[in-house]
């Protein structure tokens, strides 16, 4: 078997996995995501979800989505990179954050 063979195969195996694994826990999870949504929603203005491009190995593009935990246009009110005693963060987001439930959307 190649090289190029073997991988093609692992990432079967992986995809499988995250497919097996994660459907599973999205469900189990959604209750607590309509119930995040609802706190953030009465915490402040603004969306649900923080949508961004990054990216990745080789230059490649990829799309995030996480809980908002900042005020709505934050990117654009300061710098790319928050620190711990940002004022841009919500009261709510600095609970999501602390706990790292503002990346389970990802899932």
């Amino acid at each position: 078997m190649t090289e190029e063979a073997s991988l093609v195969g692992d990432t079967a195996l992986r995809r499988a996995v995250d497919l097996l694994v994660g459907i599973p826990a999205l469900l189990l999870l959604l209750p607590a995501f309509a119930l995040v949504a609802l706190v953030i929603k009465l915490d402040s203005r603004g969306p649900v979800f923080y949508a961004q491009e990054r990216m990745g190995k080789d230059d490649s593009r990829f799309p995030i989505l996480k809980f908002r935990s900042m005020v709505t246009g934050a990117d654009r009110l300061g710098p790319g990179v928050s620190s711990r005693d940002d004022a841009r963060i919500t009261r709510v987001g600095r609970w999501l954050r602390a706990t790292k439930i503002d990346e389970l959307p990802q899932l």
